[in-house]
């Protein structure tokens, strides 16, 4: 089941801008462990999907997982060898909007070292640097 909107205003958006830093959502909220994001740059609902998958896995009935990130853009594309003009392409999939220092993903209820561990696991499916975070280690 893919990650996406139950319905929009507008189903095409512009591209907008990846720039700039995150106001909001740069600190824990919810768990002791976190993943906040290093570049700025959009992740698809699949890598968002893949991730949750990963960590529910590695979780197996201990620990909680929190997702703050939600696919709510759309992205579209073009057929391949189609000519220029005729209009917008259609919808090819929905991506989350990251800003740097945005925090992706909270792991609650586990120890250190076992959360470090899953969140490398994870950092391999994203396409942007991550870094881990805790609450425990606060500079």
């Amino acid at each position: 089941m893919a990650l996406m909107p139950k319905r929009v205003k507008y189903r095409k958006l512009q591209k907008g801008t990846r720039r700039g830093i995150a106001t909001t959502g740069f600190e824990l909220a919810f768990g002791e462990f976190g993943l906040k994001a290093m570049e700025n740059g959009w992740i698809k609902n699949t890598q968002i999907e893949a991730v949750r998958v990963i960590l529910a896995r590695q979780l197996h009935k201990g620990g909680k997982l929190w997702i703050r990130i939600f696919p709510d853009k759309s992205i579209t594309k073009k057929q391949a060898e189609v000519r220029m003009g005729k209009g917008k392409g259609d919808l090819s999939h929905w991506v989350a909007v990251v800003k740097r220092g945005k925090i992706l993903f909270e792991l609650g209820g586990i120890p250190e070292e076992y959360a470090l561990q899953c969140f490398r696991l994870v950092a391999y499916k994203l396409p942007m640097k991550a870094k881990f975070v805790s609450r425990l280690h606060k500079k």
